[in-house]
């Protein structure tokens, strides 16, 4: 490997990295969010029945956390129109949405940058099981009640 070769990687993983922590944050202030909107503290969810009211809830929570994880998939994409790997925006968020869901439409991609989009797929993956979780915890406290 080439010193060139060198620089090239350590970019990406730089990058790839940044874009970890920034989504990471991201995603839990999301969460954060979500449930002080939607009022999920534990003890009153533990109150409330199982009900209609209840389905509307979880109903509205899966629509929340589409949007968060659409605003991540569209800072990916903006990203890679700005790096100029990426030419459009449509492109882009296709190229983006793809990837963060783990389908893998990845053969348009540059191979100088192609490490990030790998590791899209990795954070994608993490934060949506992550979301499952917060889907199933709510769930659960749900029918404790």
């Amino acid at each position: 490997m080439d010193e060139t070769e060198t620089v090239a990687l350590g970019m990406q993983l730089l990058w790839a990295g940044a874009l970890m922590l920034a989504l990471t944050l991201i995603h839990s202030l999301g969460l954060a969010g979500i449930s002080r909107l939607l009022r999920l503290d534990p003890e009153l969810l533990k109150k409330r029945s199982f009900d209609s009211q209840a389905w509307g809830l979880m109903s509205f929570l899966g629509a929340l956390l589409f949007l968060l994880h659409f605003v991540e998939i569209f800072l990916f994409a903006i990203f890679y129109v700005l790096i100029g790997a990426i030419q459009g925006m449509e492109e882009a968020v296709f190229f983006s949405a793809s990837t963060y869901a783990t389908i893998g439409f990845t053969e348009s991609f540059p191979e100088n940058w192609r490490l990030v989009g790998a590791f899209e797929g990795l954070i994608g993956f993490i934060l949506i099981g992550w979301s499952t979780a917060f889907i199933v915890n709510t769930m659960n406290r749900l029918r404790e009640g």
